[in-house]
């Protein structure tokens, strides 16, 4: 679907205000700045800002890329075939080899990096994201193979896909405090996605595998 020319406008209203508070957050912290002085500095409304961002934290992690459902949208979202790990590795080998900024693979993320981890509210937010993230995958993965509420196994993979995903996160950050360059750090990640791989076993990499389509006649 083509993009109208207001949601085009807002998209762009919402780009720059992130841009500009981010700008704002590295250079004097994020607890020292206050929306008001986002607001102005983005020449919008104090309201006008709530209206994109419904918290200050969302300014520097948007619900829309630090999603409680990204792990369990990748899961949904596999191909006939495909078991939920193996598409947890697809998927996060080409977010690497894309240089996805959500992954932190860019030019000058140092400085945004050190700005979240100084800030406790931040913090915070990326561990409640993390156990949310989880808990979805638990849900999709109970849901998709009919088990009993009562049964331990979606959590307990569900938890291992999360704790690799963490994993391949808290490597980028280490690397970016370094200061190395996002291809170097691309290439060290896909071979740490390859020694995860390995270690995860059949039982995990062959759970919850998509069914294929049933023929038609």
């Amino acid at each position: 679907m083509t993009e109208g020319l207001r949601e085009r406008k807002k998209r762009q209203t919402r780009q720059r205000v992130s841009e500009v508070a981010i700008g704002l957050f590295v250079e004097r912290g994020f607890e020292h700045v206050t929306v008001a002085e986002v607001a102005e500095a983005a020449e919008v409304s104090v309201n006008t800002l709530y209206n994109y961002f419904q918290a200050k934290e969302d300014l520097v992690l948007p619900p829309d890329r630090a999603s409680p459902q990204r792990l369990a949208d990748i899961v949904r979202d596999r191909p006939p075939g495909e078991s939920a790990a193996r598409a947890v590795l697809a998927h996060l080998r080409e977010e690497v080899r894309h240089r996805d900024p959500k992954l932190g693979l860019t030019e000058g993320f140092g400085r945004v990096f050190a700005m979240m981890r100084a800030a406790p509210t931040l913090t915070a937010r990326l561990g409640d994201l993390a156990l949310q993230m989880t808990d979805a995958l638990t849900a999709v993965l109970a849901e998709e193979t009919g088990v009993a509420p009562d049964d331990p196994l979606p959590r307990v993979v569900a938890y291992e896909l999360g704790c690799f995903h963490s994993l391949i996160y808290t490597e980028i950050g280490k690397r970016v405090e370094a200061g190395q360059s996002p291809d170097t750090i691309a290439e060290a990640v896909l071979e740490l996605l390859d020694i995860i791989e390995d270690l995860l076993g059949e039982r995990v990499l062959t759970y919850a595998v998509r069914e294929e389509p049933p023929c038609s006649e």
